[in-house]
C-alpha cells in the first residue's frame, strides 16, 4: 500500500517538470480569457472576469494593445506550456515502465551532472566509475590499451585485438544491472582447450570486435547491449608495446614485465612510438567540465595513455578541473618507497605537461591488513603534502579507502571528494575572482619552473 501510494504521488517531486509547465498553461489560459473578456466589454457587455489583472498591467500599456497583447502572450504561453508538459509527462509514462518515477526523476538528475572524463585503466578506474555514475551520466572513461599479459596478451597475440581487459572492467563498473554482468564478464574458464584462463567479458569483446570489424565499434556495441551510464573509449587504436627505461639504463619492454624488473624506474614510452588518439577522446576532453586522472598503476595504466599524441596537450589545455587520484598503497616493482609527492613530481614530469592541479590524497592508513599487505612489499603512500604544495599541485587529503578483502579507494569516499573538489573550484571560477591559493600555486609554479 505504501509502494503504491509513493508511486501515485511520485509526481509531485520536484525536476519533474510537469508543475511548472502546468501552471505555465494556466497562466496562458488566464490571459485568453482576460483578453476575451475585454473585448466583450469593448462590445457592451459587462463581463469582467479579471480585474487584478487589469489593475497590474493598465499603468504599462494603452488600452488599444493591451487585448492584443494579452491574447497573443496567452496563446502563447498555452502552446508553449502544453508542449513542455506533454514532454514531461511522455519521460514520467516512459519511467513507470521502466521502474517507475524516481527512477525517472534520478535519470533527470544525472543527465544535469558535470561533464566528467576518467582517464587511466586497471581495477582503480572502475572503482572510480563505480561511485561517479550514481552523479552523473555524463561520464566518458578513457582507457589505456597496452596491457600484454594474462587474457587481454593472449588475445590480442592470437587475434590481433587491442587488449580489452581494461575495457571490460570499465563497462562492469557502468553497467545498469552490474551484479549480474559483474559476475558474468569476470567468470573465467578454469577447462577447455584454449579456454581456459580466459574471461567471458574478454572473449565477448573479441568476439564483437569481430563481427563489428573495429574495436571502437565493439566497445560501442557492447556499451548498448549493456545499458551502461556513460560511455568507454580506448585511448588509441594503434597497437603499440609499452616500454620503461629503468634509472640504470636498462629498457624493459612489454607491460607486463615492467613490475617484474623491480627497478625504479626512470620514463616509459611506446614502441612504436606513435600513436593517433580518437577524434572522441579529443572532443570529450575539450568538452569536459572535469578530469580525473586515476586511481591505478603509475606508470602502466595513467602513464600510457599520455603517450598518446595530443592527449596531454589536449588535457593540459582544457579548462576543465584537472584532479589525479594518487594510489592509497605502493605497487612493488613500480612505486616501491615513493610517497604521494614522488607520485605527483613523475606524473608531471612523465606527461610533459600540466595535466593536473589538485591530487587526492587517502590521509587515513590501512590497519586491518597493513601487515598481510607489507608482507607482499606493500606499504602505504605517504601523504606528504607539504612537498606537493611547492609542485604548483593542491593536495586534497581525506579518508577514501576501503578496508574489506582488500585495501583499495572506496567508490562512495572517493566519488564524494571528487565532486566537492569541482563543486569548489567552479564555485569559485563563477565569482570571476582568483581565490589566494591560486596566485600562489602559479608562484609555486613559475619557482619549479625556473629551477629545471
Amino acid at each position: 500500500m505504501r509502494a503504491k501510494l509513493g508511486s501515485f504521488f511520485g509526481w509531485t517531486l520536484p525536476g519533474l517538470g510537469i508543475k511548472r509547465w502546468a501552471l505555465l498553461v494556466a497562466f496562458g489560459l488566464v490571459l485568453i480569457l482576460n483578453a476575451i473578456t475585454r473585448w466583450f466589454v469593448a462590445e457592451g457587455s459587462g463581463i469582467d472576469i479579471n480585474e487584478v489583472l487589469d489593475s497590474i498591467v493598465a499603468d504599462y500599456f494603452p488600452p488599444a494593445y493591451l487585448t492584443a497583447i494579452l491574447a497573443i502572450a496567452g496563446i502563447v504561453f498555452t502552446i508553449v506550456g502544453t508542449r513542455m508538459w506533454s514532454r514531461a509527462v511522455t519521460r514520467i509514462t516512459l519511467g513507470r515502465r521502466t521502474g517507475g518515477v524516481r527512477d525517472a526523476l534520478t535519470g533527470l538528475r544525472l543527465q544535469q551532472g558535470y561533464k566528467i572524463v576518467a582517464i587511466g585503466g586497471g581495477t582503480g578506474l572502475s572503482t572510480l566509475l563505480r561511485g561517479l555514475k550514481r552523479r552523473t551520466s555524463n561520464l566518458t572513461a578513457i582507457v589505456t590499451v597496452s596491457d600484454d599479459g594474462g587474457s587481454s596478451g593472449r588475445l590480442q597475440k592470437e587475434l590481433g585485438v587491442l587488449p580489452p581487459g581494461d575495457v571490460r572492467n570499465c563497462l562492469v563498473a557502468l553497467a545498469d544491472d552490474e551484479a549480474l554482468v559483474t559476475d558474468l564478464f569476470r567468470y573465467r574458464f578454469t577447462e577447455g582447450e584454449g579456454l581456459t584462463g580466459h574471461s567471458f567479458g574478454n572473449l565477448f569483446l573479441a568476439a564483437m570486435s569481430g563481427v563489428t570489424g573495429n574495436f571502437d565499434t565493439a566497445i560501442k556495441e557492447s556499451s548498448r547491449v549493456l545499458n551502461i551510464v556513460g560511455r568507454v573509449l580506448p585511448a588509441t587504436l594503434s597497437v603499440a608495446r609499452l616500454c620503461a627505461q629503468l634509472r640504470d639504463g636498462t629498457i624493459v619492454e612489454g607491460e607486463s614485465q615492467i613490475p617484474l624488473a623491480r627497478g625504479k624506474i626512470e620514463r616509459v614510452f611506446f614502441d612504436p612510438a606513435r600513436a593517433e588518439p580518437l577524434d572522441e577522446v579529443v572532443a570529450a576532453i575539450r568538452d569536459a567540465d572535469a578530469i580525473v586522472l586515476g586511481p591505478g598503476s603509475l606508470f602502466t595504466s595513467i602513464l600510457p595513455n599520455f603517450l598518446v599524441d595530443r592527449i596531454a596537450a589536449e588535457v593540459a589545455n582544457a579548462h576543465a578541473v584537472k584532479l589525479y587520484v594518487c594510489n592509497v598503497m605502493t605497487q612493488p616493482g613500480e612505486t616501491d618507497g615513493m610517497t604521494a609527492a614522488d607520485h605527483v613530481e613523475a606524473l608531471l614530469r612523465n606527461a610533459g605537461a600540466r595535466v593536473f592541479d589538485y591530487v587526492v590524497v587517502n590521509d587515513e592508513p590501512p590497519s586491518r591488513l597493513a601487515a598481510m599487505y607489507a608482507e607482499e612489499g606493500q606499504l602505504p603512500v605517504q601523504a606528504d603534502a607539504e612537498r606537493i604544495a611547492p609542485l604548483g599541485v593542491e593536495a586534497v587529503c581525506a579518508s577514501v579507502i576501503s578496508e574489506t578483502k582488500t585495501v583499495r579507494h572506496d567508490p562512495e569516499k572517493l566519488a564524494t571528494v571528487v565532486v566537492s573538489v569541482i563543486d569548489r573550484v567552479v564555485a569559485d571560477r563563477a565569482t570571476l575572482m582568483k581565490p589566494a591559493s591560486a596566485y600562489r600555486q602559479g608562484e609555486a609554479a613559475t619557482r619549479l619552473r625556473s629551477s629545471s
